[in-house]
Formats: C-alpha cells, sequence, structure tokens
C-alpha cells in the first residue's frame, strides 16, 4: 500500500472517469526526472555557488497554474468553507509557514471540474492545501480514514501496534522513519519520501515528509507534507523543505481541531 498515492484515493472516488485515479496524479514522469536530473546537476552548482538554492521548473512550457483556486475546491461546502478551513489551519501553526490555501489538486493537475474533485470529508480539516513561501509552492494533504474505509482498502482496520518502519525500511525512497507510541493507545509513523518513482504522468513530485496517526479504534489519519511539484499544473518552484516539520505534523494530528466532534 503506498500513503502517497492513496491520500487521494477519497478524492479520485466518484470523480467518473479513470484519467482522474490516484495513482495517475502522483505517478512520476521518467522522462521528466531524467531531464530535471541533467539540468540539477549543472544548475545546482552554479546555485549553491552564488549562496542560494533552487530548483529548475521542468514542466516544459506551459505557465504557472492560478495562484488561487479556491473556486475548484474538493468539497461540497461553497469556496467560503475553504477558506474558513484554511484559516483554521493557519491559526495552528506559526506565522513563518507562509500563506495558506485549501487546493484541489486533481483540479490542478488533471484538470478536474469542482464537481469531480468533490469528496466528503470525515475531519473538519481534511483537504489539500497550498503553502506560499519566499516564491515557492508546498502542499499539505490531510485524510482521515475512520475504521470502515480502512477495512474496505485494505481488508482489516489500522493497528497501533504495526510497526509501519519495517514495511517503510524496504522501500528505497522512503527513509528517516520514526516511530512513536502516544498516550491512548496512538501509533505516529513519520518518514522522509523521495518521491523518485517512475511513471507516466506529467508532474514532478519534490520529497516530501509523509506521517501515519494509527488509534486504537483502528482509524487512522494520513499526511503528507510535499515541497510541491513541477511540471503539468504547478503553481511555483517547489520549497526547499517541507512546509512543515516532523514536530509541527505531530503537534497538528495530535490535537483536537482535526478530530471530528464527539
Amino acid at each position: 500500500m503506498n500513503d502517497v498515492r492513496e491520500l487521494l484515493d477519497r478524492a479520485a472516488e466518484g470523480a467518473g472517469q479513470p484519467a482522474f485515479s490516484a495513482g495517475a496524479v502522483y505517478a512520476k514522469a521518467a522522462r521528466i526526472r531524467r531531464r530535471r536530473r541533467a539540468a540539477a546537476s549543472a544548475a545546482v552548482l552554479a546555485v549553491v555557488a552564488a549562496g542560494a538554492y533552487t530548483l529548475p521548473r521542468t514542466g516544459g512550457d506551459e505557465d504557472p497554474a492560478p495562484a488561487s483556486v479556491a473556486s475548484a475546491g474538493p468539497s461540497a461546502s461553497p469556496s467560503a468553507s475553504a477558506a474558513d478551513r484554511a484559516g483554521r489551519l493557519a491559526a495552528l501553526l506559526p506565522p513563518d509557514v507562509g500563506e495558506i490555501e485549501e487546493v484541489s489538486l486533481l483540479a490542478l493537475i488533471k484538470g478536474a471540474t469542482p464537481e469531480q474533485a468533490r469528496t466528503d470529508r470525515l475531519g473538519p480539516l481534511d483537504g489539500q492545501y497550498a503553502f506560499r513561501r519566499d516564491g515557492g509552492v508546498g502542499y499539505l494533504v490531510l485524510t482521515l480514514e475512520d475504521r470502515e474505509a480502512v477495512e474496505r482498502k485494505t481488508g482489516r482496520p489500522a493497528d497501533p501496534d504495526e510497526d509501519l518502519c519495517v514495511r517503510v525500511g524496504q522501500e528505497p525512497s522512503r527513509t528517516d522513519c520514526e516511530r512513536e507510541a502516544l498516550p491512548g493507545g496512538r501509533a505516529l509513523t513519520t518518514w522522509r519520501d523521495t518521491m523518485d518513482v517512475g511513471g507516466d504522468d506529467s508532474v514532478d513530485w519534490g520529497p516530501e515528509l509523509a506521517g501515519r496517526l494509527v488509534q486504537p479504534d483502528g482509524s487512522q489519519f494520513l499526511v503528507r507534507s510535499s515541497t510541491g511539484f513541477e511540471g503539468t499544473g504547478t503553481q511555483g518552484p517547489l520549497l526547499p523543505e517541507p512546509p512543515l516539520s516532523r514536530a509541527q505534523l505531530k503537534e497538528l494530528l495530535t490535537g483536537p481541531e482535526v478530530r471530528p466532534k464527539g
């Protein structure tokens, strides 16, 4: 099971067209990867020598997508609700994380309509958020899956006693895995993902922090703190680091604001 791809499974459900599958959205383009590496090998040396750190765009000649896509949000709620969620998320974080806006990755990358990108939300802050800082754009994706949703996907509920670092360590793109047992029988696992995987899509995802908070009732929170993407639908250059740190992800996931009332 690939947590990176499953985080958009709920958004892809109901899209009605195979082109909007989560696998398609998250697949890496081998052609773009090779071109990026060739360009970066020369560009990084020059940029580092100049005392700065940037990553070249490799999305072709297309212009960056418009900064605001609130009208294409993934929820059945009006855009005002999307702004409200972004505001509530921003209130939980330090101001230096940057400007926060709720977006739809399906709309950005696949051109999905608001109806196609719409999805149910279990958690009050579930969603996909753009973080704009210092000219770059990263993303936070937060999804709560209840026990029933996890069982439909995996055949069994989420297990807080399962050591996800063992499985994660078997995948070369995933490193620096940390598992922490939390009060109340919960377990939080976070790891770094290079996103260096092959595929046939037109986007190239940057490195990210990924995490999973498993709860004793068999539900789980899935989260990605991504440096961004290049290619089709890009909103700007990658951030040099994920928008939220490991400590900030933990604070967010273990706070009451992300849990449904009751």
